[in-house]
């Protein structure tokens, strides 16, 4: 089996347990990639190559990402571009999507004779469109795109539509449209619901919204969403998806958020159930 591993060694135990999972995957004879990135701090670890991360998780089996949600976030998009599976495994503090912590190490030998299971989590299509009409942007997300203010001074005013309906005209901090997964990151600390990751929906949650209607709603996974940035608003809109650079919206152009077409497939070799998780992770971190 060839296992791609993606470390983020900035987190105070990745290093070691990126060595570990080596170690653990050397006994079941894997073949090892690792992002090149790393080459110099895992210098003189044996049986393992080094490619660029975008290669290593093209042409590997699985991909096995060591960090926190962050992490696990950005080598799951690229993961789920090349429809491979994703283990995430802890080296944070909370990290709620890894799949195991780091002195579960042992368990990966479920990774390699196939003994687990693939959850496949609904993404989010983000496009946006100039005022012509054109797309001139698009991204997917695992977590959520989040529509926030270009000036941190003052308020800005989005408005939000649904299949063409209206929903509301928002003025405060900007608004989150968050997946099932994403239901525990920033939109539940914006107030908003947790979500089972098994029920596919679309979760709009305000952010400090100047409003009396400022409750999430969660809509179906087929709904078409669409965010307009005022055209006499001098504080742009921008938005970032699973807490990337923001990209700015210019005044007077639109942006379409739906159900993506992939999905990001996680790896589960645990048997914990997403209330166990849940828990163990939020209630008792």
């Amino acid at each position: 089996m060839k296992i791609a591993v993606i470390p983020n060694l900035t987190r105070e135990y990745a290093l070691k347990t990126t060595k570990d999972v080596v170690l653990q995957l050397n006994k079941y004879d894997a073949e090892i990639i690792i992002a090149d990135y790393a080459a110099d701090e895992m210098e003189g670890t044996e049986n393992v190559r080094f490619a660029p991360m975008q290669s290593a998780i093209e042409e590997c089996d699985a991909v096995i990402a060591i960090g926190g949600d962050g992490t696990i976030l950005h080598s799951g998009k690229i993961a789920a571009s090349y429809s491979k599976p994703i283990l995430g495994i802890n080296a944070g503090r909370l990290a709620f999507m890894a799949g195991l912590e780091r002195h579960e190490l042992d368990l990966l030998d479920n990774l390699i004779s196939g003994n687990y299971a693939t959850d496949k989590r609904m993404m989010l299509d983000v496009m946006i469109f100039d005022e012509s009409g054109m797309c001139v942007n698009r991204f997917n997300c695992i977590n959520d795109a989040v529509f926030v203010r270009h000036i941190n001074r003052t308020i800005i005013e989005v408005t939000v539509e649904s299949n063409g309906r209206l929903i509301n005209n928002y003025w405060g901090d900007g608004v989150i449209f968050a997946t099932p997964t994403g239901s525990t990151a920033y939109s539940l600390s914006a107030g908003g619901p947790v979500v089972d990751p098994t029920i596919e929906s679309i979760i709009l949650t305000p952010v400090c919204t100047h409003s009396l209607f400022s409750h999430p709603i969660i809509f179906r996974a087929d709904e078409r969403m669409c965010v307009y940035a005022t055209k006499d608003d001098e504080n742009e809109l921008c938005v970032s998806c699973d807490g990337e650079p923001p990209i700015l919206i210019g005044a007077g152009c639109s942006v379409v958020v739906q159900k993506a077409s992939i999905t990001a497939d996680f790896i589960r070799i645990k048997s914990d159930s997403f209330i166990e998780i849940l828990n163990t992770k939020m209630l008792h971190p």
